[in-house]
C-alpha cells in the first residue's frame, strides 16, 4: 500500500495494544484537533472505552496520518461506522495516506456488515470535502451543535 503500514493502536475491546504508537500519533491528532487536552493518552483511553478504535498509516517509525473511529447503531443510518477523526500529517496531504486509510475502513464496515461509513466534516475544510467527493462521499444532512460551556 504505497510502503504504508497500518496499526491498530487499539483491540477490537478497546484496550490500548500499542502504547508507544499512540504516543507518536498525538502529534499528527492535534494538527487536526489542537484542543485535546495536555492528558492526551487519558483523554484517548476514554474515547477508546466509549468504543473508539485508532488506526494509523505508518512508515518505519513515523505516522503518517490517522483514524478515530467506532461501529454504532442508530435510527438514521442503522448499523454503520463512524468516523470521529480523519488526519495525514500536512507533510503528506494528497500522498494516499487519507485514501489508504479510508479504504480499510470502508472493508472493515462491509466485514462487520455496516450499512454505511459516516463522517462529518468542519463547515471550514473545503480541501477536506473536495477529498471526501472524490472518495465517494456525499452530504446526506446538516450536523447542527449547541455549545453547553
Amino acid at each position: 500500500m504505497n510502503g504504508i503500514e497500518l496499526v491498530d493502536v487499539t483491540s477490537a475491546e478497546g484496550s490500548v495494544i500499542e502504547p508507544d504508537w499512540l504516543a507518536r500519533a498525538e502529534a499528527v491528532h492535534r494538527e487536526l484537533r489542537p484542543h485535546l487536552p495536555e492528558a492526551y493518552a487519558a483523554k484517548m483511553a476514554r474515547v477508546f472505552a466509549g468504543g473508539g478504535r485508532m488506526l494509523l498509516a505508518t512508515t518505519a517509525d513515523r505516522v503518517l496520518g490517522l483514524a478515530v473511529y467506532r461501529i454504532v447503531e442508530n435510527t438514521a443510518y442503522g448499523l454503520h461506522l463512524y468516523v470521529d477523526d480523519l488526519v495525514t500529517t500536512a507533510l503528506r496531504r494528497s500522498s494516499g495516506v487519507g485514501h489508504v486509510l479510508l479504504r480499510y475502513l470502508e472493508a472493515r464496515a462491509r466485514e462487520c456488515h455496516c450499512h454505511a461509513l459516516v463522517l462529518d466534516s468542519g463547515t471550514q475544510r473545503q480541501q477536506a470535502h473536495k477529498f471526501y467527493f472524490r472518495e465517494g462521499f456525499t452530504i446526506v444532512s446538516f450536523h447542527f451543535s449547541k455549545p453547553l460551556k
